[in-house]
């Protein structure tokens, strides 16, 4: 199971989400969509256009799981299913 964070270096609720998923030890990609046109173009695709952040994509054997903005819970609980 791969779960990948795109944020930037700027976003509170990025930086609180991250925080979060580190002190519950679960580790993750991130990917600064400022500095990665591709990935500013995958958070477009899957949020009507804009850019928002955080989105957290989680890949299982099932298959492919994106969220926007979710709580730490939320992830874990991807995580877990």
């Amino acid at each position: 199971m791969a779960l990948t964070v795109y944020s930037t270096t700027w976003c509170g609720p990025c930086k609180r989400l991250k925080s979060q998923l580190a002190r519950e030890g679960i580790s993750f990609r991130d990917i600064d969509i400022e500095r990665d046109p591709a990935a500013a173009e995958f958070v477009m695709s899957v949020n009507n256009g804009n850019q928002v952040v955080p989105t957290v994509v989680v890949e299982t054997a099932g298959g492919r799981v994106v969220r926007t903005n979710p709580s730490a819970r939320e992830v874990k609980a991807l995580l877990v299913s």
